[in-house]
């Protein structure tokens, strides 16, 4: 029984490796910013434990910067995690044998890049259960947790000045954007959001035109989809994938 554990172990860790290793730049980087916006090691071990999103940790870093008040953070963290919700449902066939317990864990420990190696283990391994599953959520966490200490405790020592985290979450949204660019439709809303956002800003001088642009843009795209699909015509051109980027799951290198 130990052995066989042992050899769990040492499969989940063989597809687990590539992606903690990729965590650790990313995540020093993350624990760099975040000190320079006042966290200490605890704080940072804290945030990336209970929200363990690269996205949401660099958003919260560059508002902090703004001084934006924590319900804005909270609003905002919540606008751009609600994808969870759908990466979730897609899991949910392969592991609604479990107790509610296990699926509470699971799916809290879930982000993009973890759901990617195990959809795609799910898919073509017969032999993939839910438990190796959770331990790939674990050892992600256990990376990222420990790229953002560390790179906490880095940023006390390198110098860097505290306006850099907004490009660096501008980059990140860029690329984040970037690789969703599936249909044009989906240019269409992004483009809109955009320029939303930029009156959006102007006209109320505060975060709150960010959170009105994000659930407006979003309308916008939902009902521009649903009108397209209920019309009769033969071909959608605005939803046709156009797959400019690369979108298939990453290999898992094993």
């Amino acid at each position: 029984m130990l052995k066989k554990n042992h050899a769990i172990w040492q499969e989940t860790l063989k597809v687990a490796l590539p992606l903690c290793l990729s965590y650790i730049p990313v995540g020093l980087a993350c624990g760099v910013l975040l000190q320079k916006v006042g966290f200490n090691g605890f704080y940072t071990a804290l945030i990336s434990f209970f929200v363990f999103s690269g996205g949401a940790q660099f958003l919260a870093a560059a508002m902090l910067v703004d001084a934006t008040p924590i319900a804005s953070i909270i609003l905002m963290t919540l606008f751009l995690e609600l994808r969870y919700i759908l990466l979730s449902s897609s899991l949910s066939t392969f592991i609604k044998k479990e107790k509610k317990g296990f699926i509470s864990i699971f799916t809290r420990t879930i982000n993009d890049e973890n759901y990617a190696v195990n959809y795609l283990k799910f898919s073509t391994d017969k032999n993939w259960t839910s438990r190796k599953a959770l331990m790939v959520n674990r050892y992600s966490l256990a990376s990222w947790l420990l790229s953002n200490v560390a790179g906490t405790m880095l940023g006390s020592v390198i110098p860097l000045e505290t306006h850099i985290v907004d490009f660096a979450l501008t980059a990140m949204f860029i690329y984040m954007f970037t690789m969703q660019l599936q249909n044009k439709l989906i240019i269409f809303v992004g483009l809109f959001s955009g320029v939303l956002s930029v009156v959006t800003m102007l006209l109320f001088q505060s975060t709150i035109g960010l959170i009105l642009a994000t659930v407006i843009a979003s309308l916008t795209g939902y009902f521009i989809e649903k009108k397209i699909k209920l019309t009769k015509l033969p071909e959608k051109p605005m939803l046709r994938d156009s797959k400019p980027f690369e979108t298939e799951v990453p290999t898992t290198h094993e």
